[in-house]
């Protein structure tokens, strides 16, 4: 959902890049888990505020400046359970990570290592061995999404 990009201030406020389609989407939940996969720790959130360019955010428990640098880098996340089912024909990326990805003629092209964001579109990142791919998540090139058998079908050739 984003993380912590260092300290905001003398009392505990921590700066947070929110990695959500809406910035302020974070302040929906009640709860971040803060940390890195395997270690991660339930913080409650007091109040936040919306920044230029990022949110700050007080936490419960985060008191002053030293405890809020500490948590620079922290990822954040939330429950999958607590985030609304998405709308036919939207994926949280999460969701997508893993999938087969395999072009109109068959092709195995890889698996879905990861995805971000440029602006004009979301490009899904397809790693096949030590070959990666970037391929744009638009409706031309992306034609079909089958989350039961974890796949995706592509308009995308093996040379692109």
């Amino acid at each position: 959902m984003g993380y912590v990009s260092g300290a905001f201030g003398i009392r505990g406020w921590v700066n947070v890049v929110a990695d959500t389609e809406f910035v302020d989407s974070l302040f929906d939940y009640d709860t971040w888990w803060i940390g890195q996969p395997g270690q991660w720790r339930a913080y409650a959130l007091d109040e936040g505020q919306v920044q230029p360019k990022k949110l700050g955010a007080k936490l419960v428990g985060v008191d002053d400046r030293e405890l809020a640098v500490a948590l620079k880098g922290s990822l954040i996340a939330v429950p999958r359970s607590a985030m609304p089912e998405p709308a036919e024909g939207e994926y949280y990326w999460a969701d997508l990570i893993g999938h087969a990805v395999v072009n109109t003629r068959g092709e195995a092209l890889g698996v879905v290592a990861k995805l971000f964001e440029t602006g004009a579109n979301d490009v899904l990142v397809v790693q096949d061995g030590a070959k990666q791919r970037l391929l744009p998540f638009v409706k031309q090139v992306v034609l079909k999404v089958d989350m039961a058998a974890k796949s995706i079908e592509v308009d995308w050739g093996l040379d692109y």
